[in-house]
């Protein structure tokens, strides 16, 4: 998709992180942006820096692991912009409360808010916006933030959320493949990036909380530390941009990961464990300003 001035795109989770990063450069190649998120306050500040910088934007209050709120979303941007041509489903969440449980502990609460905004939401955006884009026939793009976690074993509710969206991803591309669709698709793998993810307790649903203590806030204080000195979002959204125009699939901004994806793969080939991360080297490693 070469051509994007005066073309729409939908950002969900764009109150701040990759999704705002998201916003910013799509505004600044003179497309129509629709911001969307959870978090009023912060989706409102967010429009209004981009509307400051003339940027043609809007913002919709959405709950993305809601059916109902992301097919509001989309008929809002049609409404209000006409067609749509570049989706990024990029919300996400993470269980830090519960993080360090094994899988069989992990409350259901857990496991159905995260694999709800994480995967369905990803889903709902599909189900929401492909018929119009498909409809309108002109190019366009869609982007599914999964993470590193998707290309490596582990990591609880979070992982198995992120290895769904990489899945249905590649299936989204034989799908638009087999139907000629002048639709291209992408799944976003980034490794650490400077966003509040591990801060996501603060959307949870009332109705799937779990009054829980967080098991390991060492864990989630490093996991603060490192995320603070990765990837700036502004050059996770360049790639993206650039990955759009160029009809990428696999995005996978961090290269310092690619020797860790690749030694998972050799070891599945070699039918042997999963392979084991070795998380101090690779916090070392980051810290020593490798691009993990």
């Amino acid at each position: 998709m070469q051509q994007v001035e005066g073309k729409t795109a939908v950002v969900t989770g764009a109150a701040s992180g990759i999704g705002f990063a998201l916003a910013q450069r799509f505004a600044d190649a003179g497309m129509q942006v629709v911001l969307a998120d959870i978090q009023e306050n912060a989706l409102d500040q967010a429009v209004k820096l981009l509307h400051d910088r003339q940027a043609q934007v809007i913002g919709v209050v959405t709950d993305a692991m809601v059916e109902a709120s992301v097919r509001s979303l989309a008929e809002r941007a049609i409404d209000k912009f006409g067609k749509v041509h570049v989706l990024c489903n990029n919300a996400g969440v993470t269980n830090t409360a519960s993080a360090g449980l094994a899988v069989w502990e992990v409350p259901n609460e857990d496991w159905n808010w995260v694999m709800g905004v994480n995967f369905q939401g990803v889903l709902y955006g599909l189900q929401a916006f492909l018929p119009g884009m498909l409809a309108h026939g002109e190019h366009g793009h869609i982007v599914n933030t999964a993470s590193g976690a998707a290309l490596l074993p582990g990591q609880g509710p979070y992982g198995v959320s992120k290895h769904s969206v990489l899945c249905l991803t590649e299936t989204l591309y034989f799908d638009l493949q087999a139907r000629n669709a002048a639709i291209g698709t992408s799944v976003l793998c980034p490794g650490f990036v400077a966003t509040n993810i591990v801060d996501a307790e603060r959307n949870r649903p009332t109705a799937l909380a779990t009054n829980a203590e967080p098991i390991n806030p060492d864990l989630i204080a490093m996991g603060q530390a490192v995320l603070a000195q990765g990837k700036q979002p502004a050059a996770v959204a360049e790639e993206v941009f650039q990955s759009i125009q160029r009809g990428s699939v696999y995005i996978l901004p961090n290269r310092a990961w690619d020797e860790v994806f690749s030694a998972r793969t050799e070891s599945i080939i070699a039918r042997g464990d999963p392979l084991s991360v070795d998380q101090a080297t690779i916090i070392e490693r980051s810290a020593q300003g490798e691009d993990f």
